[in-house]
């Protein structure tokens, strides 16, 4: 029998996908690992809150890494679902509730940043680690509490769709008159607004930074290697998938295109590495507290002895 074009399309799709899925895991889950060991290490010697708010990012990454695997199967199996429902259910709630928490997270270090720069004595005031335990406690649970829309639309009585073979895909006109306004909500709560505080706070400390001549060069490159990355990952990584769900809300259904803006968000846990780079000195190999530094010794300790 013949292929179709849709059979086709979805086969190359899928491919593509996984592609995706397999590089994300490959950078991704020894990058974010290598920070978790690293802000560890520094919460223990000197909690930070920027350190805190990383450290929940970190978290927030490793869960999403933790699900790919499943959502490999899944593009491997032509995006058909063959696993247990409670599975999808699982995956699907871990998958965007960490997409969700890492644009909260971002605007938090982007405060605490803004604040540390224009407001010194009150940052040495709010340098307690509890600010930046209540503030992740609380923006896992605004994630949670919008991820649970995916839950009340897969088994609501009313909304369930059953004997379906995919994951959280091809609503009815039922799941969509709930979750289309969600998502539109979620685009302005969860995106926008914090994109709006993360370019305030970021130009505000590059301005005040440049208008310091006791700065040092390399903390105003620091200052702006931050705000590009967060802002890249805000534009590349969050703002499409934003757009996916204005988009979807004034058509009355989801865009075809709106995995594509799925693929850009996975590729956020490679991005935010990066990140971790310029906004802690644990990863920075000048510093006396970079566990670069702690680790070499380790290593040449090895060496040595194999010798």
């Amino acid at each position: 029998m013949p292929l179709t074009f849709h059979t086709v399309q979805m086969e190359v799709w899928s491919e593509v996908l996984l592609s995706v899925y397999i590089i994300s895991f490959l950078i991704g889950l020894p990058a974010n690992l290598l920070a978790l060991y690293g802000f560890s290490v520094k919460i223990h010697t000197k909690p930070l809150p920027t350190d805190i708010l990383l450290l929940n990012l970190t978290v927030s990454d490793l869960l999403f890494l933790i699900t790919l695997p499943l959502k490999m199967h899944e593009a491997a199996s032509d995006m058909k679902w063959n696993l247990p429902d409670y599975m999808c259910s699982i995956t699907s709630f871990t998958f965007f509730s960490t997409i969700y928490t890492s644009p909260l997270l971002l605007t938090a270090v982007s405060v605490v940043r803004y604040i540390g720069v224009a407001f010194p004595i009150a940052y040495r005031q709010l340098q307690k680690p509890v600010y930046a335990l209540v503030t992740s406690a609380v923006i896992w649970l605004i994630s949670a509490a919008h991820s649970s829309i995916i839950l009340i639309t897969m088994h609501h009585p009313d909304l369930a769709h059953k004997n379906s073979t995919v994951c959280y895909e091809n609503f009815t006109t039922q799941q969509l008159k709930v979750l289309l306004p969600v998502r539109l909500e979620v685009s302005v709560v969860l995106c926008l607004l914090p994109l709006l505080v993360c370019v305030y706070c970021y130009l505000r400390c590059i301005l005040i930074l440049y208008s310091r001549p006791m700065i040092s060069k390399m903390q105003k490159q620091k200052a702006i290697g931050m705000a590009s990355g967060t802002l890249a990952v805000f534009l590349i990584c969050v703002l499409p998938f934003s757009v996916s769900h204005f988009v979807g809300f004034f058509q009355g259904d989801s865009p075809s295109w709106r995995y594509y803006t799925l693929l850009l968000s996975t590729f956020n846990t490679c991005i935010d590495p990066i990140i971790f780079y310029f906004s802690s000195s644990s990863f920075h190999c000048n510093s006396e507290n970079s566990i670069f530094r702690k680790l070499a010794p380790r290593v040449q300790q090895q060496t040595a002895s194999s010798a």
